[in-house]
């Protein structure tokens, strides 16, 4: 009885420990997609069919911890348009519109890239899981993560990840639906996310993101109905 006991303390401790461990890979893989906290950042969202430049389309995107991003569309015939994410809970906002409209995170705003894509930049918190194998991806050894979402909303219920072993860098993820089907592919490299549809052959979505700098932001930026009633840009 009492060496099952040890058995299953030792068990918890180490299965804490790979926990206290992916937490700290998640960390590390978000800083370098997010090196701010609270931060502001600029994003191009091209789609390309069978390699050639199809649509191209441009955000500004705020960001604040907690949950928080403002996505302001910056193309033109789009002036006004606006994405709030506060949580759980996203709406899009429409210039003259008295109401802001609730949307889901997989929404989208040019090909394969929804709002949850842009909006959302961090796995820390919002996954947990465990490392399951050492794989070469492009010739760079790392760790594969398999990752469940910890909350019902989240985008992606399911991400298999793998990251540079060295620096824990994110390489590429797949990304699944709640009934565990693959939806997207994700390749990540500095400052851009290539995103492959599963569904559609030939389809590629590029979000590069540019000019990301620290800044602070008041309480009603991230506000919808503050929103609603301002038409000044952030």
């Amino acid at each position: 009885m009492f060496k099952t006991l040890i058995a299953a303390a030792l068990a918890v401790a180490c299965g804490s420990a790979a926990a206290d461990d992916v937490d700290a890979i998640l960390r590390k893989a978000d800083s370098y997609r997010m090196p701010h906290a609270s931060a502001q950042m600029d994003s191009l969202v091209q789609t390309f069919k069978d390699g050639k430049l199809d649509k191209e389309k441009r955000y500004q995107v705020l960001v604040r911890a907690g949950g928080k991003s403002l996505i302001l569309f910056r193309s033109p015939g789009e002036a006004g348009q606006k994405v709030l994410m506060s949580g759980d809970d996203f709406w899009m906002l429409l210039p003259g519109s008295a109401r802001p409209i609730r949307i889901t995170p997989l929404q989208k705003l040019l090909g394969d890239a929804s709002t949850g894509d842009i909006a959302t930049l961090t796995w820390s918190g919002d996954y947990h899981g465990n490392v399951v194998r050492e794989v070469d991806v492009d010739g760079v050894h790392c760790l594969e993560l398999e990752l469940a979402a910890t909350r019902k909303t989240l985008s992606y219920q399911r991400v298999v990840l793998q990251v540079a072993k060295a620096d824990y860098r994110p390489l590429h993820a797949d990304l699944y639906a709640t009934s565990n089907k693959r939806l997207k592919q994700a390749h990540y490299s500095q400052d851009r996310m290539v995103l492959v549809d599963e569904i559609a052959n030939g389809r590629e979505t590029v979000i590069t993101t540019s000019g990301s700098r620290a800044r602070q932001f008041g309480d009603e930026l991230f506000n919808p109905m503050y929103l609603v009633r301002s038409d000044a840009a952030p």
